[in-house]
């Protein structure tokens, strides 16, 4: 809480300017309360400095120029010191509108408008988006930015921008090796990143890249700076920091390589994963139908057997519900010799008055009978109707069925049929 309320004061209780200050510190953009060196300092990579080149404005030559500037002195003296006074009693009228960032990419815009209409179209190209979307492309990309501050009131900008950065080998140069942004300190986009990067004088160029995994600003080209100068400063400053970027893709190639290698490990450790998982599945699958295989058999002779003890007891019931049969001597008998499927015989002897249904339960009964079976005479061929029927609702009896006193009958097997 004390190190939020230490920002918040610094930034005059602004809490957009202190998230957004924060913000440029970790894209690696200087703190607006850590202002770079005063004096010029060469680049040294060890020390991570940051190498900055300040043009002075020529001294005046000779007496005329000398004349001149003495004159001119106390009216710059005095209209500077007047626009400090009048600017610092507004601040205290009405907050800095450049301090509230409502629309980044239409001042981006808006710049690169005006700048086309007053130097022309052949100019870098310019990056269209914001300040923290060119350095994040930079950032993917691995490759230089170079940001320009211009300072619509400053008396070399005009000059700067039509004579060096719309030079043609200018252009040249900085579309070939880097990302260009742009934007007038006027504008808050541009008023916000002139608060980071604390510019001491115009025209004003940084140049920022990815160094040590952050984006650090490595060069600092401050005045009217010539054509030919420039390219020699941009091109040192690229040069004396090529390597860290050349270092930075082979580790960024390592790591893709490592997380190609890491995702080939991974899919092939989940093909074998699915492999060993449908193994699996198989062999469950396969248990899981052996299992209900023995089930059904189980089921199945389970039933057999149900099915046999119901047809013994069936066969005991039929036995016992017979009528006892006749003697030889009674006159009303009837002997009838069954002749069965397996070629066995059996002989009982029934009365004529009998129903037809008692053979079919006499030889029910029988173990060596057929489940399912019919009764055929011979002389003539016929099937005795010993079972109710639509036809023999209720069957007839031996007399009525034609049976002589002796007969031979034959047991018909139905049971596959």
């Amino acid at each position: 809480m004390d190190q939020c309320r230490h920002t918040l004061e610094q930034h005059n209780w602004n809490i957009e300017a202190a998230v957004q200050d924060r913000l440029n510190e970790q894209e690696g953009v200087p703190s607006v309360f850590n202002p770079p060196p005063s004096r010029p300092l060469q680049v040294n990579t060890a020390d991570h400095r940051i190498y900055s080149y300040v043009v002075s404005r020529p001294q005046p030559r000779g007496l005329l120029g000398w004349s001149y500037y003495l004159i001119m002195l106390p009216f710059r003296f005095t209209y500077y010191t007047i626009l400090d006074i009048f600017r610092f009693a507004l601040r205290f009228i009405r907050p800095d509108p450049r301090s509230r960032v409502t629309d980044p990419i239409g001042d981006i815009v808006s710049f690169m408008h005006s700048f086309e209409e007053k130097y022309g179209r052949a100019h870098p190209v310019f990056y269209q988006g914001t300040y923290s979307q060119a350095l994040n492309d930079a950032k993917r990309e691995l490759r230089f930015l170079l940001v320009y501050l211009h300072g619509d009131d400053h008396q070399d900008s005009d000059e700067f921008c039509r004579n060096t950065l719309c030079a043609p080998e200018v252009i040249s140069l900085i579309n070939t090796r880097m990302l260009f942004w742009a934007c007038s300190t006027n504008k808050p986009e541009g008023y916000r990143v002139s608060q980071a990067l604390r510019e001491n004088t115009y025209p004003f160029l940084a140049m920022i890249m990815l160094k040590d995994r952050r984006m650090t600003v490595v060069g600092r080209l401050e005045g009217l700076i010539q054509p030919d100068d420039l390219i020699n400063q941009l091109t040192f400053i690229m040069d004396a920091n090529q390597t860290y970027l050349v270092s930075e893709r082979l580790e960024r190639e390592e790591r893709n390589q490592t997380q190609v290698l890491r995702q080939q490990q991974d899919e092939a450790y989940l093909a074998s994963l699915r492999a060993d998982q449908e193994k699996e599945r198989k062999k469950r699958e396969e248990r899981e139908r052996k299992r209900r295989k023995e089930e059904e058999v189980k089921q199945q002779k389970l039933a057999e057997e149900r099915r046999r003890r119901n047809l013994q007891e069936e066969k005991e019931r039929k036995l016992e519900c017979l009528p006892p049969e006749p003697s030889p001597d009674d006159p009303e008998s009837v002997k009838i010799i069954f002749k069965l499927p397996n070629d066995s015989r059996v002989e009982r002897r029934f009365h004529f008055s009998q129903s037809l249904t008692v053979i079919h339960d006499f030889l029910f009964s029988l173990k060596e009978s057929p489940e399912k079976f019919q009764i055929e005479a011979n002389f003539p061929r016929r099937v005795l109707p010993c079972i109710p029927s639509e036809e023999w609702p209720n069957p007839p009896t031996l007399q009525e069925a034609g049976l002589s006193h002796t007969e031979v009958l034959f047991v018909q097997d139905l049971t596959d049929e």
